[in-house]
């Protein structure tokens, strides 16, 4: 099993990364704030006008380490890393079954089952915690699964795409359904995109970005190529792979964070601003503040259903890449998707 290996996440402006040894050092304003071996980081998420040097992405390449670099409302901007590795007898058997209609209609269908069921799973915790008194919540929790069952019935992937974007639209209909504080301080009145317009909205897609990252750097550790993928077909710039496995876990890790970030009150309204043309973007603190959310959702001990052993939230990229591989080496007779218990 992979080590768990943290991310480093630098989100102030004006920040400096160097190389000194083999440590990374964080520096602002010409002082030293971080300094942290290369050995005990996975990966580094830099937002906003952060700057690395030369030595230091050298470095990064050496060690295997990535390093990403995302625009201040989290839109993924662009990635560095060393000489590509792993098993390419793997990746032969990922370009073949890439191109075998079949075979990417198999996969695509796990990983959409696997998504609208972690969703549906979602909306009945919040039923059991916090009531549905009006019973949106069960209707739409009714609908996931009319979609999972059509999803596994799929014999198209064009069919597949919109049994998906069905069960989507259910999912985000009521996600204002989860948000507890009724101060109407934050509503959620659908899904928005480049730019998000709302301040739930920048923080999901900020931390769609951050879990996309993760699932990539999981791809890459055991060989698979991120790019070549399944449902998310063959684009330039897009990681298609990461994409798809990151679909079942949207629910469990990603949102799950915001909505802990946003019930808790972690967050509030004055952590956002808004510029011309409706772009909502999240301050400094905000991103902090759910990245902190994030990383401690990571830590947080499950039981994998198809290992049956415990692991952290932040392994389950890293598992679900390994079975993943096996299946497409063979070695397992599908690929189990990863189900919320």
């Amino acid at each position: 099993m992979k080590r768990h290996l943290n991310t480093l996440f630098v989100t102030t402006d004006g920040s400096h990364l160097a190389k000194v040894g083999q440590s990374i050092v964080v520096k602002r304003c010409g002082e030293i704030v971080l300094r942290v071996p290369i050995l005990t980081v996975g990966g580094i998420v830099c937002m906003g006008t952060a700057t690395v040097s030369t030595g230091l992405l050298g470095l990064c390449a050496e060690k295997g380490v990535s390093v990403s670099f995302l625009s201040p409302v989290g839109r993924f901007l662009a990635r560095i890393e060393g000489p590509a590795s792993g098993n390419v007898l793997l990746r032969k058997n990922q370009f073949r079954s890439a191109i075998d209609e079949a075979r990417s209609l198999e996969l695509a269908r796990s990983f959409v089952v696997g998504k609208v069921a972690n969703s549906r799973t979602a909306l009945l915790r919040a039923i059991r915690d916090h009531g549905d008194p009006a019973g949106v919540l069960a209707d739409a929790a009714a609908i996931l699964g009319r979609c999972a069952r059509a999803a596994r019935r799929s014999t198209s992937l064009a069919h597949l795409r919109g049994v998906e974007g069905e069960a989507g639209r259910a999912y985000f209909d009521v996600f204002d359904g989860l948000i507890t504080p009724d101060d109407g301080e934050f509503r959620f009145h659908g899904r928005t995109r480049r730019p998000p317009t709302d301040p739930i909205n920048a923080m999901l897609s900020f931390a769609y970005a951050v879990l996309a990252h993760d699932v990539r750097s999981a791809c890459e550790s055991v060989g698979l190529d991120p790019q070549v993928g399944f449902l998310h077909r063959d684009r330039p710039g897009r990681a298609g792979l990461a994409l798809d496995l990151m679909e079942e876990l949207r629910a469990p890790i990603a949102d799950r964070a915001v909505l802990t970030a946003v019930n808790r009150r972690q967050v509030s309204s004055g952590d956002f601003e808004t510029f011309p043309g409706g772009a909502v973007r999240m301050s400094d603190s905000a991103r902090k503040t759910l990245l902190v959310t994030y990383q401690k959702r990571k830590q947080e001990e499950v039981m994998h259903p198809f290992l049956a052993e415990r692991t952290t939230v932040g392994l389950i990229p890293h598992l679900q890449a390994i079975l993943l591989a096996r299946h497409l080496r063979g070695d397992l007779d599908g690929y189990p998707p990863y189900f919320v218990k």
